[in-house]
């Protein structure tokens, strides 16, 4: 996929490593950038175009889909996180995460699929797809699911020669982070590594060393991580 000339779509691109893709999908030669949030009024991204889209009201995808018709990059962002556990959290939360990360994401995919041949698509995922903290479960159910979606997808629309990547990271120094007293890496490295990684033809991208740690962990007893997964991640 080249970005040069490129017409893109980024989902919650608000804030965070949303607005860092916006800014730099143009900053990489793409001729139009559609800024997309729930609140459209807090996108003020110079050059982008800005469309309200919430990724969990199919009416708001499909509006979207119909003012964006020319895209032929579909960068899936937007995310929820509200640190809930699976047994004892609470259900309404879990079910949020899982229709943001996982509903809303495939919604997105479906709505502009047809207009993605020889296109593509790059999907925000996490570390927590493959491993869990305590306090992250719902998310981390969500993450995996996404992480599942991407490559079901990758195969389904390989056909029509759409270009599915997805993007891996630890802790990203954004407000959905804010929380958490842990090493965070730089937005606007994380996205770099992704969209070269999208230039580059790869299905995958582990963008920071906490991914590619877990990644290269799928293949050890599990026990490994759970005694202490952040102290795994920290060596």
């Amino acid at each position: 996929m080249h970005i040069s000339g490129a017409i893109a779509l980024v989902t919650g691109a608000n804030r965070g490593l949303g607005r860092q893709f916006a800014t730099q999908l143009l900053q990489r030669g793409a001729s139009k950038v559609y800024a997309t949030a729930r609140r459209p009024e807090l996108v003020n991204i110079p050059g982008v175009e800005v469309l309200p889209l919430d990724i969990t009201d199919p009416v708001s995808v499909a509006a979207a889909a119909a003012a964006a018709g020319d895209v032929n990059l579909l960068v899936n962002n937007a995310g929820a996180a509200f640190g809930a556990d699976l047994v004892t959290g609470d259900l309404d939360l879990l079910r949020q995460e899982m229709d943001t990360n996982f509903w809303g994401t495939l919604s997105v995919i479906r709505a502009f699929a047809p207009q993605l041949a020889g296109g593509a698509i790059l999907n925000v995922l996490s570390v927590l797809s493959w491993i869990g903290f305590q306090g992250s479960g719902g998310y981390a159910a969500s993450k995996s699911a996404q992480w599942s979606l991407t490559n079901g997808v990758r195969l389904e629309l390989a056909g029509q020669g759409t270009q599915v990547t997805g993007l891996h990271l630890g802790a990203a120094d954004t407000d959905m982070t804010a929380g958490y007293d842990v090493p965070k890496a730089d937005p606007a490295v994380i996205v770099k590594a992704g969209l070269d990684g999208l230039e580059a033809g790869d299905w995958e991208v582990l963008a920071d060393e906490w991914s590619r740690i877990a990644k290269a962990g799928l293949t050890a007893d599990p026990r490994a991580y759970y005694d202490n997964p952040y102290d795994l991640l920290q060596q």
